[in-house]
């Protein structure tokens, strides 16, 4: 059987433990799931950054999960130096793992698979250069957002460097698949030649029950991985320059922060660190909405996305709608500065606004669904790619 007749299935290949507890891996989750919804899929991994993989990637009928050990220190430190004497970036060329790249190329080699697919930059570095065809599973475009990070120079040496390494990975992979238009655009402007295709970020919509009305107590929601400075920052935000103008109109309002890493310092009781919720619906049903305030950052938040398909109405500064297809009173309300955000904020707490949060609610499921993923990523043959 050859690939062009009937590949049994696509291989992704990550640098990461299969996980659902941040965006990053999110995204991942989400591409896996619609490609199984067609074919199986093995995933390919080194244990790093959690010990098991979710149970989520196990309920999936059709994904089969591989653990490929990791190298011993010789074997690690040669690689190492063939990437970065390649132009790799030190932060990047450091999770490349040799048992992850003989696996990939074992599997490519493999008639019954289909597509390689690179799961982020550190991956699509470990196939770069070599002779294993692969689709690039973009997660940012890191030139656009990683210089403005702390310790960039220290990770990346120079804007250039990653401008110069990035242009070589979308160039080389046969389709590098992006997370926002506005990505595209970018991606464009540094690579002309690339094959980009847009493929945007999704949850399991299905899973997640609309509520019928928002929770009826002031309550706004704000959900991020707290080890993210662009977070942290749209924490210090809220708590600082958003919530004491609310709390000026509305003395009752909450803000309910939930996620990873959070740590509060003398704040108001008013503003209630959950820290890592089990379930995070449970954290939805608590709120009224959701505020999105980043600052900074890039791609399309997945968090935005959550808070469309729990049908809460969301309120969010124009850098975190930038990455999505979202229009300002339609899907959401934008709000740039500490001014608007708190009036709009307080309109929302005080009338609601479900006519805007039923509407983001069916743009999540239309384009940001699993299934709606699926569809993007058909084969568009019995037998060919899409």
């Amino acid at each position: 059987m050859s690939k062009a007749q009937s590949p049994d299935s696509d291989v992704l290949v990550t640098p990461f433990t299969p996980t659902t507890d941040c965006g990053r891996a999110m995204r991942t989750y989400g591409v896996v799931a619609a490609l199984a919804r067609h074919r199986a899929v093995e995933i390919l991994f080194k244990r790093f950054c959690a010990p098991l993989p979710s149970e989520e990637y196990r309920r999936l009928a059709r994904v089969r999960l591989r653990d490929v050990g990791s190298a011993n220190g010789p074997e690690l430190a040669v690689l190492y130096a063939r990437k970065r004497l390649a132009g790799v970036p030190p932060a990047i060329a450091r999770g490349v793992s040799p048992e992850l790249g003989r696996a990939a190329s074992a599997a490519a080699s493999d008639a019954a698979n289909g597509r390689v697919i690179a799961d982020g930059p550190t991956a699509g570095a470990l196939l770069l250069g070599g002779s294993t065809a692969f689709v690039y599973l973009s997660h940012n475009l890191e030139s656009a957002f990683r210089p403005a990070l702390p310790q960039f120079r220290r990770s990346y040496r120079s804007i250039r460097a990653l401008r110069a390494f990035e242009r070589r990975l979308l160039v080389a992979a046969s389709e590098s698949w992006m997370a926002s238009r506005r990505d595209i655009e970018l991606a464009r402007e540094l690579a002309p030649q690339a094959n980009l295709r847009f493929v945007p970020n999704v949850i399991d919509v299905a899973s997640i029950p609309a509520p019928a009305v928002a929770g009826g107590d002031p309550r706004a929601l704000l959900v991020g991985d707290f080890s993210y400075p662009p977070n942290q920052r749209a924490l210090q935000f809220m708590v600082d320059e958003v919530m004491p103008r609310v709390w000026r109109v509305l003395p009752e309002a909450e803000l309910l922060v939930a996620g990873h890493h959070l740590t509060l310092e003398r704040s108001d009781p008013r503003v209630r660190a959950l820290g890592f919720v089990p379930r995070i619906a449970d954290a939805y049903a608590e709120a009224a909405c959701v505020v999105v305030p980043l600052l900074e950052g890039g791609g399309s938040p997945l968090k935005f996305v959550e808070a469309l398909a729990h049908g809460l109405p969301v309120v969010a500064t124009g850098q975190a709608a930038a990455g999505l297809d979202v229009a300002d009173g339609i899907h959401y309300l934008r709000a740039d500065g500490p001014q608007a955000f708190a009036a709009a904020l307080i309109r929302v707490l005080r009338d609601g606004a479900g006519e805007m949060a039923g509407r983001g609610r069916r743009l999540a499921e239309q384009e940001h669904s699993i299934e709606a993923l699926a569809a993007i990523l058909a084969p568009t043959s019995a037998g060919g790619e899409s």
